[in-house]
């Protein structure tokens, strides 16, 4: 598991109790974990369905080459280290 003290996809301070995503999901018997903050963890899951994390966006790099994670990244990178709010599906992934 990666211990470090920021999360890799915003680079913001994780908080105190950080999230832990699997980046092949376990559903497909993943193990790796990355931490991350809730609402960064939400924003791959509102993008990604399972199928998709698994062929392809099984790395934080990956997930960062997509134009929905970088608009996300670009708002939330000024944002408290805390700041939380609902998370929506996209568009995209809704019509799948």
């Amino acid at each position: 598991m990666d211990q470090t003290k920021d999360c890799p996809l915003c680079k913001r301070p994780l908080p105190e109790k950080p999230s832990k995503h699997h980046l092949i999901p376990k559903t497909f018997k993943g193990k790796e974990i990355v931490l991350l903050h809730r609402i960064c963890h939400r924003q791959i899951h509102a993008n990604f369905t399972e199928r998709e994390l698994l062929n392809y966006y099984h790395t934080i790099d990956r997930i960062l080459e997509n134009e929905n994670i970088q608009k996300f990244i670009k708002w939330i990178k000024n944002k408290p280290s805390e700041f939380h709010v609902r998370t929506r599906n996209t568009s995209r992934k809704n019509s799948l």
